[in-house]
Order: C-alpha cells, then structure tokens, then sequence
C-alpha cells in the first residue's frame, strides 16, 4: 500500500452536468458476431463475485480502436438470471447510479465527478461488484465508475450500494473500449482496476484478450500523470501477456520489480482464496502513468 500511497492526491474538476437517465441499467445489448464462424461452446458466467470472471461488458479487445464496430471483443453478453433482489435494486437505484452511455459526453470525469470528488477510477469488468464496492467504502473522496454489460452484475452491484449507503459509485452499462474512446477526456481519471479479465485459455482466442498494446495505450492516454493502472489474474500466461504489454507501453512504468504484491485496497476474494488453497497463482500488476 506504501507503494501507491503517492497516487491517492487531490484532483478536482469543474461542477458536474446532468447525465442520469431512469431505466438504463435494463439496456439490452446485441451479443456480437464471433469471427470464429459459428463457435458457441458455453462459457462461464460473469462470476459469482468479483474474483470470477467480469463480463466486462467492458472487455473489448479493441485491436482496431478507430473501427471498433468490427473489431474482435473479449466478452459476450450472456442471459444470466437476474434474482428479484437485483431486479429490485435495478429499478430503484438505477436512475440514480446508472450512466447512459452518450458518445456527445465527451468528459464524462467533470460530468460525474465535478468538486464533489477529488479522483476518479474506472472499473473494467467489476463482475458481480463485491471488489468495487469494498474498495468504494474504503475510498469515498473518490469516484468510481464501472463498465459493466452483465445485468445480473449491475444489479448485484446495486443491491451493494443501497445495502452499504455509498454514493461515489456510477455504472456505465456498456462497452468500455467506446466509453474510454468517447466519453473519457485524456489524463483525466486517476486510476483503472481491470481485475480478473477472461483469460480465453484457447491459443486461438488469444486475440480476444483485453490486455492488447492497442487498448493500454488507449488506457493509458486517459490517466493523469502519476495515476496508475491495475490489473489482476490468477491465469499466469496471461500475467505474462499483461507484464509484457503494461512494460512495453511507453507512458507507463511499473512500480515493483515484476509483478507487485496484492495492494490492501483489493480484497481477496472467495473465489481467489480457494485457488490459492489450491496452489493456483495469482498475479497483480500496478503501473503508473509517466509525467
């Protein structure tokens, strides 16, 4: 924690604009096409909680960011069951802490954060929420606003901030390749937590991995200097892929000699706890955005 205790500095922005609209945490988006041909083997569900795999609704692969309708994403909109209680908490704190995803917004920092906030983190992919909202009550001077396509997970999210009062939590229900290309000015957030993004085990899926030098460099375009970005995964191919991507982005460095050591602000998860009984690995990484 010593190590990103210079991070957390004061940023403050202009007063905040109107962005709320009522309902659109029930947005339904199209499942893409696969360029696989017509691939449809099951894949898991955006976990039971933060450690599973996050849909991402957020996890493009974004390879060709400037025609991104095309490109190959990292995620699939799946039709999981929404539990009444999450059903409930869509339709109630919804209007409140649910985004539309507007393309004509095009700082959605000083939209959202304005002078309430002193720092702004995107979340990648929060799952079902436990993570985001854990580290929310830790953190309330800042704003966390989460990319999410799996409505079962905003719900569950939801169902969080109303069970533990927390106000500096903003979901976008949509992809966050188009959110950080359209609605996130340059060097305006302070951090990204991409925790736990779908490994796609398969060779020939590689190309479906978030992590690509395209969308770090995207990333990394819109964090302030000295903010920092921070990803995980218990798949170590992947932390490999993610170590040497994050290290060969020229505005970042990487602030332990590897990968770093669990920052206390991520909890440790149910789902990471039994893989670590398991003698599984699992592998954080913490850069930071060069002045």
């Amino acid at each position: 924690m010593s190590t990103l205790a210079g991070l957390i500095e004061g940023m403050t922005f202009p007063l905040p604009s109107p962005l709320l609209q009522a309902g659109e945490g029930a947005r339904n988006f199209p499942l893409p096409q696969s360029d696989e041909g017509a691939e449809n083997s099951p894949l898991p569900l955006a976990g039971e909680e933060q450690g599973e795999r996050a849909s991402g609704a957020s996890q493009s692969a974004g390879l060709n960011l400037e025609t991104h309708h095309r490109a190959i994403r990292s995620f699939v909109t799946r039709a999981g069951r929404t539990t009444a209680a999450q059903a409930r908490a869509l339709a109630e704190l919804g209007p409140c802490h649910v985004l539309s995803y507007d393309p004509a917004t095009t700082d959605l920092v000083v939209a959202c954060a304005g002078q309430a906030y002193q720092q702004t983190v995107l979340e990648i992919g929060f799952g079902m929420g436990q993570a985001t909202a854990h580290i929310a009550a830790l953190r309330p001077g800042t704003l966390f606003i989460g990319c999410e396509v799996h409505e079962p997970g905003v719900g569950a999210l939801l169902k969080l901030i109303g069970e533990q009062g927390l106000d500096n939590v903003r979901i976008v229900r949509h992809d966050a390749v188009e959110v950080l290309q359209h609605m996130i000015a340059p060097a305006t957030l302070h951090g990204a937590h991409v925790f736990f993004p779908d490994p796609w085990h398969k060779k020939r899926h590689h190309k479906r991995r978030l992590i690509q030098p395209p969308f770090v460099h995207l990333l990394a375009g819109r964090i302030a200097p000295g903010g920092y970005i921070h990803c995980a995964t218990d798949w170590q191919p992947y932390a490999e892929q993610m170590l040497s991507v994050l290290a060969a982005e020229p505005l970042l460095t990487n602030t332990a000699e590897g990968y770093a050591s669990r920052p206390a602000y991520r909890p440790e998860t149910k789902f990471e706890r039994r893989g670590l009984r398991l003698g599984h690995g699992v592998w954080d990484l913490v850069f930071t955005r060069v002045p």
